[in-house]
């Protein structure tokens, strides 16, 4: 896991279609590291205290406002010494844009400043939900993610042991690849993983003997995710007829990623069993388990009323 992070004030500005305001400041020397933003009203205000200052600072209607209702030399007094505090960028939305003083003083401590027509909050709780992505724990593991009935499923096993084959057949059968041969993993929150592909190698599957193939140009847009949640682990293992595998599924198997605990079966494989419904198979199961019904534990419950009635 990589502990070191962030996002360019380029890649931010590029995701969210900011206006840069200061285009001669040198803006790879700042790094965005945290998903949080700071809307610095107590700050403009001479309060410092419990204030970090590696946050973005959104000036909305309300900052901005305070700012003109100071006079010019208490405004800029004011903006410096939230400049002083070396952030990594400054963003005012609602199409507010601070005077040419202002962005000198920007310019000056090498403050990148952007600016938004959107709304406060809606720069806020994008730029949070795209941070916590982009920054989140991230691992990078040996499988393939496909989207298949709404059910991210991830498929794992050894080298040459079919995950790819199955993910084309499940990309004919109508399902989507997120990505072959490695998954990114990234933890974006205490109970959600998010899986994607490098990308180098995003929408390409590896076929042994075929070579390389472009899913999204063989089959189209539709054949193919970006990204998505990780809901479900099939782990594909070779078929050994001395080993018990689970043939009603009562017990409950789990694979731990990131500290998070994600539901898994492990599939034999040998020849004549079609992964692909096999798969769609596990995923519908899961899902329905999701809601409520668990076919293990109703036959079960069968049984019992059985042994019941004919006692």
């Amino acid at each position: 896991m990589n502990d070191e992070r962030f996002v360019t004030i380029d890649e931010y500005v590029e995701e969210m279609g900011f206006k840069i305001l200061t285009p001669d400041v040198d803006r790879s020397t700042k790094k965005i590291t945290l998903s949080e933003i700071n809307r610095p009203a107590l700050q403009l205000a001479g309060y410092y205290s419990h204030y970090n200052h590696e946050r973005i600072q959104l000036i909305g209607n309300v900052e901005f406002d305070y700012l003109y209702s100071l006079s010019k030399e208490e405004r800029l007094a004011t903006f410096e010494r939230l400049m002083a505090t070396d952030i990594p960028c400054i963003v005012f939305t609602m199409s507010n844009m601070p005077d040419n003083d202002m962005l000198d003083i920007a310019i000056q401590y090498g403050c990148p400043v952007l600016s938004s027509d959107k709304s406060t909050s809606e720069v806020a709780a994008e730029t949070i939900r795209w941070m916590n992505e982009q920054l989140a724990p991230m691992i990078s593991i040996h499988g393939v993610l496909v989207d298949v009935f709404g059910e991210g499923i991830l498929i794992t096993g050894d080298s040459g042991i079919g995950k790819s084959e199955a993910a084309l057949e499940l990309i004919k059968r109508g399902h989507r690849l997120v990505s072959d041969d490695v998954v990114e993993i990234r933890k974006v929150s205490d109970v959600t993983l998010i899986g994607s592909a490098p990308e180098i190698t995003k929408h390409f599957i590896e076929l042994r003997g075929i070579g390389i193939v472009d899913v999204k140009t063989l089959f189209g847009i539709e054949a193919v995710e970006e990204h998505f949640k990780v809901g479900l682990v099939i782990k594909l293992a070779e078929w050994d007829k001395d080993k018990e595998y689970d043939r009603l599924g009562l017990e409950d198997e789990f694979t731990e990623y990131l500290g998070v605990r994600i539901p898994s079966h492990t599939i034999p494989v040998r020849p004549g069993r079609n992964l692909a419904i096999i798969v769609e198979t596990a995923a519908i199961n899961h899902r329905q388990r999701n809601m409520g019904y668990n076919a293990a534990h109703e036959l079960y419950r069968r049984v019992q009323e059985n042994l019941l009635k004919r006692k």
